[in-house]
């Protein structure tokens, strides 16, 4: 029995490293989903109260500018506290925005609710949160296991998006919303007390395996290819004096500006062009739906061939998206609603599986959160001016086109810009790594 209890602790740390991600796949599938359905709630909101795209869009866009403000100090938080404090208070505002936009009845209502609360309410306990802390659970996995973990965001989109559509088209914008907040409340509130920022708070080493001491100095040792920026303590003050910090914030403002802008007014568009709303609600949904696999392969995939590679394949993903875009104006087929589907979110989302692992492997050290906190300014940044400057140039030249090609171009300087990071050229990957060996 005693044999049998020992055998079981020293699996332990395996064990709870894939309970954090599976609490981060549910969290995320939720999370996410309730920042999402901003694209379903958009028409009816429209149609009800008949603002302009701009001013509705753009309260998306301003809730993310609140979280640019907030993004250091919640990198600071984690890096100190952990990130349960961080993740429940998203909770919190979350639910609090989504369980108060029923009584909208002016755009600031909207810019309060749906903006402010709900955006700055997931961004604490989405993409961002998670990518401050999963990457110090995993180091030979460590971009299979952030996948996986959001790839959650596709399995929530499956499930709750088609529900939220049938609310809203049975019962109305403000039931679904009611809906949405009660789940974020009630599932995600317990659930993330579990979570810890580190292996180390609990005894556990990285990956679940007890390879401290010299046998994991030699592993991490052999995955260094630029010693002498390894052995600088990056704090934040350093880092921003660095190139390697700005063609990051460069590369993330560009990704972040393609994704958004197509996520917030891709459902209107798709109405417009010529699909029915049920048709346009589906391809929101099966867009993180098919980003699944993408997540989990490409994810997986950056562990062999290079972080570089991959966000380079998800910013071809988005320009070919946007590509497909184009060509429906001309013709709405189901060939070109595919393509779209298919490459934003198969190719496009797999960039979220490499964004912390990227930064971690320049900024490696006790002062990461806040390095990625402050560089989440430019990854919300990019994510505010995405939907609000679409809307914006629609409204000037009643149509997206110029819009989507400025998208197009936003990819081809963020993949440039992390290739100028160059992460590779600092830790190499596990494949590469043990390639070289």
């Amino acid at each position: 029995m005693t044999g049998s209890l020992a055998r079981w602790a020293a699996r332990l740390p395996f064990f709870y490293g894939w309970v954090i991600i599976a609490v981060a796949f549910v969290t995320m599938a939720i999370a996410v989903t309730a920042r999402t359905a901003f694209s379903l709630l958009l028409p009816p909101l429209l149609d009800e109260f008949g603002w302009d795209r701009g001013v509705a869009a753009g309260a998306f866009s301003f809730g993310f500018l609140v979280s640019a403000v907030l993004s250091p100090f919640v990198g600071r938080v984690i890096d100190r506290r952990g990130p349960r404090l961080v993740i429940e208070a998203g909770v919190v505002l979350t639910a609090a925005g989504l369980l108060l936009a029923p009584l909208t009845q002016s755009p600031w209502h909207l810019y309060a609710t749906l903006g402010v609360l709900v955006g700055a309410g997931g961004n604490l306990m989405s993409f961002t949160a998670h990518s401050l802390f999963l990457p110090n659970w995993f180091v030979q996995r460590r971009g299979l296991a952030i996948s996986i973990a959001f790839s959650g965001v596709g399995a929530g989109a499956i499930v709750l998006l088609p529900w939220l559509q049938g609310i809203i088209l049975a019962d109305g914008w403000r039931a679904s919303c009611w809906a949405m907040g009660l789940l974020v409340l009630v599932a995600l509130g317990p659930l993330n007390l579990l979570v810890r920022g580190r292996p180390q708070e609990l005894g556990l080493e990285p990956d679940g395996a007890a390879g401290g001491g010299s046998a994991g100095a030699a592993r991490a040792a052999s995955n260094i290819v630029d010693p002498a920026w390894a052995s600088v303590e990056w704090t934040l003050a350093r880092a921003v004096r660095t190139a390697r910090f700005w063609w990051l914030a460069i590369g993330f403002t560009g990704a972040l500006f393609a994704w958004y802008a197509v996520q917030v007014h891709q459902t209107k568009y798709l109405i417009e062009v010529g699909y029915s709303p049920v048709v346009a609600a589906w391809a929101l949904g099966v867009v993180s739906v098919v980003g699944i696999p993408g997540q989990i392969v490409l994810g997986g995939l950056s562990d062999r061939i290079g972080r570089e590679a991959v966000w380079t394949v998800g910013c071809l993903g988005f320009a070919i998206c946007y590509g497909a875009l184009v060509a429906m104006e001309a013709d709405p087929s189901p060939v070109l609603l595919w393509l779209m589907v298919i490459s934003q979110g198969t190719l496009g989302y797999a960039m979220t599986s490499v964004m912390g692992p990227i930064v971690l492997e320049i900024f490696e050290g006790p002062h990461y959160g806040s390095i990625f906190g402050t560089l989440t300014i430019a990854l919300i940044c990019g994510g505010a001016a995405g939907p609000w400057v679409t809307g914006l140039i629609h409204d000037a030249t009643g149509s997206y086109r110029l819009a989507f090609f400025l998208a197009i171009g936003c990819c081809v300087v963020s993949a440039a810009a992390i290739w100028l990071a160059g992460p590779g050229r600092v830790r190499r990957v596990p494949g590469r790594a043990s390639s070289a060996a």
